[in-house]
């Protein structure tokens, strides 16, 4: 059986290749643009058939180079919510994407892609039909886009489909193997690298009627995103656009928390017991991210249930403390 991952050398698709790798599968086609070097670190502890640089898989895939492809995990995309070149973000996300759709119909390829909660924008309501879909920045409506195109192609159910289609909407992902993402890494990260240096963290203050760091969002753990995914790939009768986050929103102040607590053992019990013992540093929030942030995101699980996934997510305070474990452990001598 072979697969390809696109974005395999990025955080969820190296995550998935080593979900297959766990399986067994290591005939895997890893497709990338490594033009940022060192993130080869993701892959170099893995397992794949071959690598191919974005430029030239697309081009050899519609042309069958790889011969019977039983599914495309596609993850490459542009991620940066803060990135102005619309055309480029277009380009990347949107034009890629569909020329890759129409390759997996013709060559009969399963497509199980990423998506953004993003898509949401400043709506109160995370579901996935139309009404609530807003977004606030080109990211977001590139991610919009395609899955607009899906539901045309697919038919709004997905039932037009003879193979599975299956989009996935990413609420905040936090975990290992993101570290080459620069500003675009989780706030448990940057929180992480925060304490080690300064033996504090920092978060937003007040913005859009929230409390200092009681903003709040969906964050979910790399783990559940990829036995979310491998779920999908053992049932390839289910198709659709699948919100992807915990269905639990809570406020970045639970973050920090769990980051300082897992840093340093029994440091504070509350967000401002923590302020007031200068574990934690609360930031005027920054004018560029004025009208383009989303305050509060909780992904509406009702779709991915129906489908008959029940797998269970993690809280914020169990995987952030298996995260900040694990990224100890990296950095610990020897």
């Amino acid at each position: 059986m072979r697969i390809v991952v696109t974005g395999a050398a990025g955080f969820i698709g190296s995550n998935i290749v080593k979900g297959l790798n766990a399986r067994g599968i290591d005939s895997i086609i890893a497709v990338d643009d490594l033009t940022q070097g060192d993130k080869f670190r993701n892959l170099a502890d893995l397992r794949i058939e071959d690598y191919l640089d974005l430029d030239e898989f697309y081009e050899a895939f519609a042309d069958g180079a790889f011969g019977k492809v039983e599914a495309v995990f596609h993850e490459g995309a542009c991620s940066d919510t803060m990135e102005q070149d619309g055309k480029y973000m277009m380009d990347n996300n949107y034009g890629l994407s569909c020329s890759l759709f129409e390759s997996c119909r013709q060559r009969g390829t399963r497509l199980l892609y990423a998506s953004s909660a993003a898509v949401y924008g400043g709506s109160a309501t995370f579901r996935e039909t139309p009404e609530f879909e807003a977004p606030l920045n080109v990211y977001g409506y590139s991610k919009l886009l395609f899955d607009q195109r899906m539901r045309r192609e697919c038919g709004p159910d997905f039932r037009r489909t003879k193979r599975q289609v299956a989009g996935f909407r990413y609420f905040n992902v936090y975990g290992p193997r993101e570290q080459h993402k620069g500003r675009m890494a989780s706030v448990a990260f940057h929180q992480f690298n925060q304490f080690r240096e300064q033996g504090k963290v920092r978060l937003f203050g007040e913005y859009g009627g929230y409390a200092a760091g009681e903003q709040r969002r969906d964050f979910v753990f790399i783990d559940d995103v990829v036995a979310v995914k491998l779920w999908f790939f053992d049932h390839p009768e289910q198709s659709g656009i699948f919100n992807l986050g915990t269905g639990r929103a809570q406020p970045f102040n639970d973050v920090a928390l769990a980051v300082v607590n897992a840093l340093q053992p029994g440091g504070a019990q509350d967000a401002a017991t923590a302020a007031d013992l200068g574990l934690l540093d609360y930031v005027p929030f920054p004018d560029a991210l004025r009208g383009k942030y989303q305050c509060y995101t909780q992904a509406d699980l009702s779709a991915l249930r129906e489908a008959g996934c029940d797998h269970a997510f993690a809280d914020v305070q169990t995987g952030v403390a298996r995260y900040m474990a694990e990224l100890s452990g990296q950095q610990a001598p020897g």
